[in-house]
C-alpha cells in the first residue's frame, strides 16, 4: 500500500554558474525487461472529487491492457479542500502500482514539479483528470521516450491528424496563443498547453530546476527551453474532446501567459538560462555557433533565391515599359515571393503537402512587404539622387537592395513562417 508523501522542497530557477556544465548523456532506449516502473503518469488535481476516482480508475484499466512495461499512477493533490484527499488515498490502496501524495500550495506546475521530481520512473508523464484527451494516445505519446528517439512528448490538436470538439472561442484562444508563442519566441512545437504531455527523467532533471512558473505556464516554460536547448520534441496527433465543466478562468490564465512570455522572452534575450548544460551530447559536434540544418538550408535557399532574383528581373524589364518602374517592380516582386515561398517550403524547409500552405503564403507576403520597401526605398532614392537614371542604373539599384532583402526574408522565413524545421521537433501520430 502506498501513502501520501511529503513533497521535497522545490527550488528556483538556477544560474549559468550553479547548473552542472556537464551536457546530457546520448540518448540510449530502456533495458527490456525492467522491473521497476518504466512509466510514471501524474494526475495533477484540485478539488476533483466528481471526476477523480473514474478518471483513475479508467487509466490503470487502460495502462493494464496495453501498456508492457511496468507503470505508476500519481495523483498530485494540490491543496483541494474538498473530498480529493480521501478518494485519492482509497484508490491508492485499491488499485496496485497507485499512489498520491499531497501539497499545500494550488498550481498544475507546482504539482507537476514535485511529482517529477520525486518519481524514480525513467519517462514521466502527465494527463488532464477530465480525460479530454483519447487514452490511445498514450502509447504514441511516450514510445519515442522509451525507444531513445526523443527527449520530450506532446499532444497536440492543432496538427493534421488531430480530431477536436470544443467551442470557437476555446478554438480561437488555443490557436492565438499558439501562434503569439510563434510570433514573439518563435517556438517550433504547435500546441503548448494541451493536458497530454511526457518527458525523460534525465532530462527533467536538468529542465525542472530551470522552470520558474508553478502555475499553467509551467507547460509552455519547459518546451520552450527544451527547444532553445535542441533537445528533441515528438508531437502526437490526438482526438480531444473539450470538458464542458471546466472551471479554468481564462481571462486571469491569459494574462499570466502573457506575463510569463514576456519574461521568457528577457531572459532568453539576455543569455540568463543555462542551455548549454541542458543541450545533448551529440548536439555538442555540430559546429559552433550554428543550428542544425542552417548551412544546407543556406545553400537551397542561396539558389531558390538567385532563380527567383532572375524571374524578378526578367519581369521588371518586361513590365517597366508599360507599367513604369514602381508598378513594375512590384508586380515582378509579387509574382517572385509567391514563387519563392513555394519553393523554399518545399526545398529548403522540407515542407510538403498542402496543410499550412495558405498560412505560409500570407507570412510569406510581410517578408514581400519588406522587402518591396528596401527595393522600392532603393528606386525612390535613385530617382530623387539621379532623376534621369536609365534602366541599368535601375537594375543595379535592384540587384543590391534584392541582396539586403534576400537576407531579410531568410531569417523571417527560418525564424517565423517555417520555425518549426529549424529544430528538432518530430510528429508522429496517435493510434485512435
Amino acid at each position: 500500500m502506498r501513502t501520501a508523501r511529503r513533497p521535497a522542497p522545490t527550488g528556483r530557477r538556477t544560474s549559468e554558474a550553479s547548473a552542472s556544465r556537464v551536457a546530457l548523456p546520448r540518448r540510449a532506449p530502456l533495458s527490456a525487461p525492467h522491473p521497476d516502473p518504466v512509466l510514471d503518469v501524474v494526475v495533477p488535481v484540485h478539488n476533483e472529487e466528481n471526476d477523480l476516482e473514474s478518471c483513475v480508475r479508467r487509466l490503470h484499466a487502460h495502462l493494464t491492457g496495453t501498456f508492457p512495461y511496468p507503470f505508476r499512477i500519481t495523483v498530485a493533490d494540490n491543496a483541494s479542500t474538498d473530498r480529493t484527499p480521501r478518494i485519492a488515498e482509497r484508490l491508492a490502496r485499491e488499485l496496485p502500482g497507485t499512489q498520491w501524495l499531497r501539497l499545500t500550495e494550488k498550481g498544475r506546475g507546482r504539482a507537476l514539479h514535485t511529482a517529477w521530481s520525486l518519481s524514480p520512473a525513467p519517462v514521466l508523464a502527465y494527463l488532464d483528470v477530465d480525460l479530454s484527451t483519447d487514452l490511445a494516445a498514450l502509447l504514441p505519446l511516450v514510445a519515442p521516450l522509451i525507444s531513445g528517439h526523443s527527449d520530450i512528448a506532446i499532444g497536440t490538436r492543432l496538427a493534421r491528424g488531430s480530431r477536436v470538439v470544443r467551442g470557437p472561442k476555446r478554438e480561437i484562444i488555443s490557436r492565438c496563443y499558439n501562434g503569439l508563442l510563434r510570433g514573439t519566441l518563435a517556438v517550433g512545437f504547435s500546441d503548448a498547453q494541451c493536458g497530454f504531455k511526457a518527458v525523460r527523467r534525465d532530462v527533467a532533471e536538468r529542465l525542472l530546476p530551470v522552470v520558474e512558473d508553478r502555475e499553467w505556464f509551467f507547460d509552455t516554460e519547459l518546451l520552450v527551453i527544451a527547444e532553445r536547448a535542441g533537445l528533441r520534441i515528438h508531437e502526437v496527433p490526438v482526438d480531444w474532446v473539450d470538458d464542458p465543466d471546466s472551471r479554468v478562468d481564462i481571462l486571469s490564465t491569459a494574462l499570466a501567459d502573457l506575463r510569463g512570455v514576456a519574461r521568457l522572452g528577457r531572459a532568453l534575450t539576455r543569455g540568463r538560462l543555462p542551455l548549454a548544460a541542458l543541450r545533448r551530447a551529440e548536439t555538442l559536434d555540430e559546429a559552433a555557433g550554428l543550428p542544425p540544418a542552417l548551412v544546407p538550408q543556406l545553400l537551397r535557399f542561396a539558389a531558390v533565391g538567385t532563380a527567383c532574383t532572375l524571374l524578378h528581373l526578367v519581369l521588371f524589364g518586361v513590365l517597366r515599359p508599360a507599367a513604369g518602374a514602381q508598378a513594375a517592380n512590384a508586380l515582378a516582386l509579387l509574382a517572385g515571393a509567391v514563387a519563392n515561398t513555394a519553393a523554399n517550403r518545399r526545398l529548403t524547409f522540407g515542407v510538403r503537402g498542402r496543410d499550412g500552405a495558405l498560412r505560409h503564403q500570407l507570412k510569406g507576403l510581410v517578408a514581400f512587404l519588406a522587402g518591396l520597401v528596401l527595393t522600392g526605398g532603393s528606386l525612390a532614392v535613385l530617382h530623387r539622387a539621379a532623376p534621369g537614371a536609365g534602366s541599368r542604373a535601375e537594375l543595379l539599384t535592384l540587384v543590391t537592395a534584392n541582396l539586403a532583402a534576400t537576407l531579410l526574408r531568410f531569417l523571417l522565413l527560418r525564424a517565423w513562417v517555417f520555425p518549426g524545421h529549424r529544430s528538432r521537433r518530430t510528429t508522429g501520430s496517435s493510434a485512435s
